[in-house]
């Protein structure tokens, strides 16, 4: 197999691993964030999750330009991934003025952060539709056949992997489960804000730091960021994982 191919090989292994005791929902979505980037011809991507009542929040991205691209599109109500959760097929746009004649806000915005396409890929089983994997292009044009079908499949796989997590049948379960998430990722969200502040770091930097540290030690991120905002977790911190900035 070629390097690409052994790394698709390992991106279906990945996302197909949830039955382990110390899975992590927010790591485990980021790394199909980081991964479709990697292997799809994107500049970054993002997830975004319903919770109970049905409403989609950002969970995962690439980027910190993605996050803020999905946090936008959340509060307008007005973008690719809100279609696509709403139809469950894939929603894209190949070019600036045909976003802006589907979603005049959501393109003002996603023009502001550098990008210049957009497309959503649902995460479905069936009918029943999670959320959707955003794709993001700094240069006009969607994804190539192939990349995709490779980008559904992914999409694909993670979904059964959120579903059967810890073998939960029942809808209410799930709908626990992705709760949690989007309770996880706040938690985060405040906690790589005020690690950034406090050690000058970009917002990418800090959570680097953060998830690196929890993989290192074998720790879910949530647990991290919750010591890194109640001020434990400087004490934890080994000084050779801070990243240098340039």
């Amino acid at each position: 197999m070629t390097t690409r191919e052994e790394r698709i090989a390992e991106t279906f292994v990945e996302l197909a691993d949830t039955l382990v005791a110390d899975f992590d929902v927010i790591d485990f979505l980021h790394i199909l964030a980081d991964r479709s980037v990697e292997l799809l011809d994107a500049d970054a991507a993002g997830i975004m999750l319903a919770d109970q009542r049905g409403g989609l929040h950002p969970v995962a991205s690439s980027t910190e330009e993605a996050r803020l691209v999905e946090l936008f599109e959340q509060q307008s109500n007005e973008g690719p991934c809100l279609d696509c959760f709403r139809t469950g097929q894939a929603v894209g746009r190949e070019d600036l003025p045909a976003l802006r004649a589907s979603w005049p806000s959501f393109t003002a915005r996603l023009e502001d952060l550098g990008f210049s396409a957009a497309q959503a890929i649902p995460l479905r089983l069936r009918t029943q539709v999670i959320g959707a994997l955003n794709i993001f292009r700094i240069e006009p044009g969607l994804l190539t056949a192939p990349d995709f079908r490779l980008g559904q499949a992914f999409a694909d796989v993670a979904t059964v992997g959120l579903l059967q997590e810890r073998a939960m049948s029942a809808s209410g379960a799930l709908a626990e489960q992705l709760q949690t998430a989007l309770n996880s990722r706040i938690v985060l969200e405040q906690a790589k804000g005020m690690l950034a502040e406090r050690a000058g770091l970009q917002m990418g930097e800090a959570f680097k730091l953060m998830r690196d540290h929890a993989r290192g030690r074998g720790e879910l991120l949530s647990d991290v960021a919750a010591r890194v905002i109640n001020g434990t977790m400087a004490t934890d911190l080994e000084p050779s994982r801070k990243p240098t900035r340039t």
